[in-house]
């Protein structure tokens, strides 16, 4: 049978076997994934987000935030799901939405918010992205796109390219929905909050509130036509008509800004330095209690999968992930076993009193060939992956400060770094009338007022604002 004649027959059984009515729409799509294998993927990636990038540890604030968005599923188009919500230990302001029910707030964007109204609007566009099956299209979309490479997997329901979908890591949290699909999100979570009784005008806010946030934090404009979010400025006239649109006789809803507060007081703010923390080229985690050093010139980061540094003549780089439970030697093995790695003799070392393995390697890539030396430290339970690399060209100038980085893992015992807290939100009332720059200089713990502005929701700093005011401010060190 002729290619052509294969993709027609595949074609054909599409039509026919692999659409779905939308719930929100009532149309019926293209759609390759059915809802208990929705439900699957969304079930096993959202248990791997929550071991990867961590949960933070308030099971009153997770409850109040389930709460809140099992509420408004349960009015949804799909209240039948299996809805989990949670709140991720991320500073940055985010949320996202797994296929089948999983919803994830993360820390920072709970800290720029100011009221339960404005919670829920977010919630409920995430919640918009599931009913609407945003997800589904995309990866959808993805598997007949590889139709002329897996024919067989993608007309076998459950066959191995659907079941491989749960297998990707954490890539499905990074799938792009189109401009569409975010506006038909912001259009639900708008719906849903108002048949749940909430103030919808609070919505606007949110997206004011991050648009003052990227400035702050000095993100680049993105050209509207290429971001995969419409601007902030079209979201807020967004909200605005739909508020008109309610007409003169609408009641604003409940807001919920004291209860939302004291929710959010003693929330960690900005970067939890008890996740790890770089400090004059020294990485110290005081959870995970050990150290390594990297030369004070490199550049860092510390992200929730992998600890990252790379040299300024960016030909060497070192990252540091969690190789699992079982010995150095069974890692090394892992590692060495991987296609394209062609592994060196390895042996075994004493690093600061902590058994490893150390092994020389070379990998093939397509940017060509790197070579390296990769460290397995067992300690505290868990066996650390330390791989430093290079091209190999650039190995020899790099060789002596990778051996330098591995055999300065050692453990953490500075009472100081063990016991480190983070900045923490507190909210707290204005006994008199005073701006927010008076407050940033009174009793701001640091911030500057036009941070505060941002935290607060506040437009002009200099505005005098009513004693009585609940205002968010942050005590402990920045970083």
């Amino acid at each position: 049978m002729s290619h052509y004649k294969v993709l027609s027959l595949a074609a054909a059984l599409i039509v026919f076997g692999g659409c779905a009515t939308n719930p929100v729409t009532g149309k019926r799509e293209l759609s390759l994934i059915s809802e208990k294998q929705e439900v699957q993927i969304g079930k096993e990636q959202a248990q791997e987000a929550a071991e990867q990038m961590g949960l933070v540890n308030d099971p009153g604030l997770q409850q109040y935030v389930s709460s809140i968005g099992m509420e408004l599923a349960k009015h949804s188009e799909r209240p039948e799901l299996p809805w989990q919500f949670h709140v991720i230990d991320d500073p940055t302001p985010n949320a996202f939405a797994l296929p089948g029910g999983p919803v994830f707030v993360t820390r920072g964007l709970m800290t720029l918010m100011n009221s339960e109204a404005q919670l829920a609007t977010v919630v409920g566009h995430e919640i918009g992205h599931v009913t609407a099956r945003h997800s589904v299209n995309q990866l959808s979309k993805q598997q007949l796109a590889q139709l002329g490479l897996g024919i067989g997997a993608v007309l076998v329901p459950g066959g191995d390219q659907v079941a491989g979908l749960a297998s990707q890591g954490l890539e499905l949290l990074f799938l792009k929905y189109g401009r569409d699909d975010e506006r038909q999100a912001d259009e639900l979570g708008f719906r849903y909050a108002l048949n749940d009784g909430y103030d919808v005008r609070e919505m606007g806010k949110v997206f004011l509130a991050l648009e003052r946030s990227s400035e702050l934090e000095g993100a680049q404009k993105i050209p509207d036509w290429q971001s995969t979010h419409p601007a902030e400025p079209e979201r807020i006239a967004n909200v605005d008509k739909r508020v008109a649109a309610l007409g003169a006789g609408y009641k604003p809803g409940r807001v919920d800004g004291p209860e939302y507060l004291q929710h959010v007081n003693g929330l960690a703010y900005g970067e939890n330095p008890r996740n790890g923390f770089f400090r004059d080229g020294t990485f110290y985690h005081p959870e995970m209690k050990f150290q390594f050093t990297v030369p004070a010139n490199w550049k860092t980061q510390n992200a929730p999968t992998a600890v990252q540094a790379i040299n300024p003549q960016q030909n060497g780089a070192v990252q540091l992930t969690v190789a699992g439970k079982g010995s150095p030697e069974q890692a090394a093995r892992q590692f060495q076993q991987q296609e394209g790695i062609e592994a060196g003799e390895a042996t075994r070392e004493n690093l600061n009193g902590v058994p490893s393995v150390v092994a020389p390697f070379q990998a093939q890539t397509q940017q060509g060939t790197l070579t390296g030396l990769a460290g397995f430290i067992g300690y505290g339970g868990t066996t650390y992956e330390l791989v430093t690399y290079a091209p190999a060209q650039a190995f020899e100038q790099n060789e002596a400060a990778f051996r330098k980085i591995i055999r300065s893992f050692r453990p953490l015992d500075d009472p100081k770094i063990l016991n480190v807290q983070p900045p923490k939100i507190e909210v707290v009332k204005l006994d008199r009338p005073m701006s927010l720059t008076q407050f940033a200089q009174q009793r701001a713990g640091g911030l500057s007022a036009e941070r505060l502005a941002v935290l607060n929701q506040v437009e002009d700093p200099k505005a005098t604002l009513p004693a009585g005011t609940q205002l968010k401010r942050v005590t402990g060190e920045v970083r």
